[in-house]
């Protein structure tokens, strides 16, 4: 809410993570991506700098 607010939200990725993190709470939250852990985290940052 506060990136939307901020005018920012189309200008940054989100992404959470954890092991208690789903997919589905990410996207209720707005987030795009969820990881499981750092290592699943960082390949998701690679494929979008593709």
């Amino acid at each position: 809410k506060e990136l939307k607010k901020a005018g920012l939200r189309d200008k940054v990725k989100v992404i959470i993570g954890g092991a208690p993190i789903t997919r589905e709470f990410a996207e209720k939250i707005g987030a795009d991506a969820a990881a499981r852990d750092a290592v699943e985290g960082v390949n998701i940052c690679k494929s979008w700098r593709k």
